[in-house]
């Protein structure tokens, strides 16, 4: 009788333990979500050019073929005849951007097509 009593009062705290709040309890652990509902070039797409693109298609870079894009009048071009979507897209269409590097985030790569979709604004 002392053996069920200690197997029940055993399970009793080993199951009183669980806590299924994972995202309370590690929210690191919990992927962030990409809002594209509010996309700014000044924030945004500007973060995403500078750490992707730069390097070899700025003003200063000696290399990129000529294209230019660390200006928005230089990407807006580039964003309206879509090269610059098609390029991060990796989609065959154009050459894939970033040159040698990893594709772009699904999240990267959809906050370029919902400012592109919205008119490129300059904002």
């Amino acid at each position: 009788m002392k053996i069920i009593c200690l197997i029940a009062l055993l399970a009793f705290f080993l199951t009183g333990c669980y806590y299924d709040k994972a995202e309370l309890t590690y929210p690191a652990n919990i992927s962030a979500t990409c809002d594209t509902t509010a996309v700014k070039y000044s924030v945004d797409i500007l973060s995403i050019m500078s750490a992707n693109c730069y390097s070899c298609h700025s003003g200063t870079a000696v290399s990129g073929g000529g294209i230019i894009l660390d200006t928005y009048t230089g990407l807006k071009a580039f964003a309206n005849n879509g090269q610059l979507l098609n390029s991060v897209l990796q989609n065959g269409n154009v050459p894939a951007m970033p040159l040698g590097g990893s594709i772009l985030s699904s999240c990267d790569q959809n906050k370029i097509r919902a400012w592109i979709n919205n008119g490129t604004p300059n904002n």
